[in-house]
């Protein structure tokens, strides 16, 4: 069987390409569909090793979107994939049937936020398949996530659940091994709780997965440095090396090649390069 991470080499970077119309960041850039297939060739040239497509925004306000509009919006994607688009390909969904499409066509983990509480077939699915499975904690759900969120421990609220949910993909016969884990920065989380999140990163890193982190261009920057989205890539890159620096293996982001530079420039200090 063929290694679901094998394009994982800590540390690296998985870039984003949401198909939305209303995603925080670039909602509505790559719903044509040349748009979209020229962003992921620009992510892979770029330096990420993997590219997460998403046609479901999950930022805070956000409705749900019907698997068929997914999978409307994902079609040409999907097809470049079957034809080989040069990059392992994460699908953003909490679907088993778009999961299934896109596993179908050729992508190798599903990136689900609401770590497989979401559609009770998704984990099993992914089981069946011999993917990998990225399973996020997120408080609430996007459209209400933001509204009042609190935490005793954030850190310690949120290993015990990634660990529940750990063990739940396992009892659906995915293997450990096929397992990345996300705490969900900016995911019904504080400001406060965010950057507790970063800073005890290795109270995560010892439940013995890959860690994703997403930090990239978050709302956390408009209330750190009243940066606009449009204006937040230092301070993601910031927050991303402190990451990696904390036991972090994978970072999604918007900026892929200043991102891979900075982490080439962080191996080289660091004597790891």
């Amino acid at each position: 069987p063929i290694d679901p991470l094998a394009w994982l080499s800590a540390p690296c970077v998985m870039g984003v390409l949401n198909i939305t119309p209303d995603s925080f960041s670039d909602g509505g850039e790559f719903l044509d569909p040349v748009a979209a297939l020229r962003r992921l060739g620009a992510i892979a040239r770029d330096g990420a090793v993997i590219c997460d497509v998403g046609a479901e925004s999950t930022r805070p306000g956000a409705m749900p979107v019907p698997s068929d509009e997914q999978l409307r919006r994902l079609e040409p994607v999907l097809n470049a994939m079957s034809a080989g688009c040069g990059i392992a390909i994460s699908i953003d969904t909490a679907s088993a049937a778009v999961a299934r499409a896109a596993l179908d066509a050729g992508a190798v983990l599903v990136n689900d936020i609401t770590a497989g509480r979401g559609d009770p077939g998704l984990l099993t699915l992914v089981a069946e398949r011999g993917a990998a499975v990225c399973l996020v904690h997120m408080q609430g759900e996007p459209r209400t996530m933001q509204e009042a969120p609190r935490y005793e421990d954030v850190t310690g609220d949120v290993a015990a659940f990634l660990e529940e949910r750990l063990a739940a993909a396992v009892a659906a016969g995915i293997p450990e091994t096929n397992v990345l884990l996300d705490p969900g920065i900016g995911f019904g989380k504080r400001l406060d709780d965010n950057l507790t999140l970063l800073r005890e990163l290795p109270r995560l890193a010892v439940l013995g997965r890959p860690l994703v982190i997403g930090v990239s261009r978050k709302s956390m920057f408009g209330q750190l440095l009243g940066r606009e989205v449009g204006e937040r890539m230092a301070g993601s890159l910031a927050a991303g090396l402190m990451a990696i620096d904390r036991g972090a293996a994978v970072l999604r982001v918007h900026d892929i090649r200043e991102t891979v530079d900075a982490i080439a420039v962080w191996q080289a200090v660091r004597g790891s390069g």
